[in-house]
């Protein structure tokens, strides 16, 4: 596995997914090495992680630092080269693999490192840098990208140019792929529409099952709330729920108003980010928005299992339904999502939820679920008859073995179900 940020220095939903993946690997008698960068996550992060809680498991873990720092990873930013941990890499790749899969290389590597090692090469989508230098899709911060221009947007990000997007280093290294997996159909599309036509192959994500909370940890990565237990929810009134990054791109700056008018049940928030304070000040004095903090473990099944549903209000393309979505199904808890990019995706496929467009739509859907128990349990049954058969590490490993096996009978073929 090669990724720029894997567990606990992480921020969100592509690290915790590597890090799922990688550990139900090794249960299976696989040997499992993570190659990831360490001096991105402190480019990045606030303060470095609590290392007594590194997963201390079969999988070997390769934490590369450089003796120059934040050049390394702006290194890579300015060039699309491993630079600095160029040798680091071909000296782990080197052991000989017989598969290498690729997560979100952007920094760890960037598209260079697409060429390093050999064996089976696969690459995972969890988000669009293949295509979009900010990674997201979401245009000058402020709504889902629908024409390009990268230069102007990349300034208001304030991200360091990537001039390399301008050659053919991006063609030239995908090339060495035998398959690209994405958890969706809509980020396929997208990436045909840009122009990248690769092998690709449709692979929903998974989530454990609730016997490893430990590696439960979830999109909204960060610090702990105030620490106490929370087996039960935090009120006594109803409530719906959002899980995940405090981000402006997660949308909840959308829904936090109209708690305002809805005052039939309270909105939980469980998740940190930058954006935190911004929302927290859109809900001053709105007793009806209640901000939890981190949570994870049994704190955070009892949020899935007792809320009347998930609110999922995404404003930009999500690659992948988030995971959040499918932790809800497994406890048998509907989800409302943003009509936009993948998420209604996952709903068409389950019927374990409620799609909105507008926010009249999202009211109506509040409404619904909250005095309709009927609808609410019905619609939780069938999001959890949908992730035993779908979403369940068995059903993803299932096909990821199949894709393997099949490419190594006939590496140069596409995927059969591309």
């Amino acid at each position: 596995m090669i990724t720029t940020f894997y567990p606990p220095y992480n921020f969100g939903g592509d690290g915790i997914f590597i890090e799922r993946l990688s550990q139900e690997l090794v249960n299976r008698g696989h040997h499992v090495e993570v190659i990831h960068c360490v001096d991105s996550y402190r480019i990045l992060a606030d303060h470095l992680p609590d290392t007594d809680s590194l997963n201390h498991s079969k999988v070997v873990v390769h934490r590369l630092k450089s003796p120059f720092g934040f050049l390394s990873p702006l290194a890579t930013q300015l060039t699309g080269r491993p630079l600095f941990k160029s040798k680091s890499i071909k000296q782990i790749l080197n052991k000989g693999f017989d598969v290498i899969n690729y997560h979100n290389i952007s920094l760890v590597g960037g598209p260079k490192v697409l060429q390093y090692g050999q064996g089976l090469k696969i690459y995972t989508l969890h988000e669009y840098w293949l295509v979009c230098p900010t990674h997201t899709l979401f245009k000058f911060k402020r709504e889902a990208c629908r024409s390009k221009s990268c230069l102007l947007c990349g300034l208001v990000y304030k991200r360091p140019p990537q001039l390399w997007r301008y050659t053919g280093l991006i063609k030239s290294s995908v090339k060495h792929l035998n398959a690209v997996i994405s958890p969706d159909l809509f980020t396929i599309d997208m990436h045909k529409s840009m122009g990248l036509d690769l092998p690709f192959i449709h692979l929903p994500h998974f989530v454990p099952q609730e016997k490893s909370p430990g590696i439960a940890s979830q999109e909204h990565m960060g610090d702990s709330n105030d620490g106490r237990a929370l087996n039960e929810p935090a009120t006594d009134s109803p409530y719906f729920l959002f899980v995940g990054r405090l981000e402006k791109l997660k949308g909840l700056q959308s829904v936090i108003p109209l708690f305002n008018r809805f005052r039939k049940a309270k909105l939980l928030i469980a998740g940190t980010g930058d954006y935190g304070r911004k929302l927290k000040k859109i809900a001053h004095r709105n007793e009806n928005v209640v901000f939890l903090g981190f949570q994870s473990g049994a704190n955070l099944q009892a949020l899935y299992r007792n809320a009347r549903a998930i609110i999922v209000p995404s404003i930009n393309y999500e690659v992948a339904p988030p995971l959040c979505i499918m932790e809800a199904f497994q406890h048998k808890t509907p989800a409302i999502v943003r009509k936009l990019g993948s998420m209604p995706e996952i709903i068409e496929d389950s019927n374990g939820g409620l799609v909105y467009e507008t926010d009249s739509e999202l009211l109506s859907a509040l409404e619904r679920l909250l005095e309709n128990t009927s609808l609410r349990d019905e619609l939780g049954h069938n999001g959890y008859q949908a992730f035993k058969e779908k979403w369940t590490a068995d059903a993803y490993l299932d096909r990821y073995f199949a894709l393997i096996e099949d490419l190594m009978s006939n590496p140069k073929k596409k995927p059969a179900n591309a």
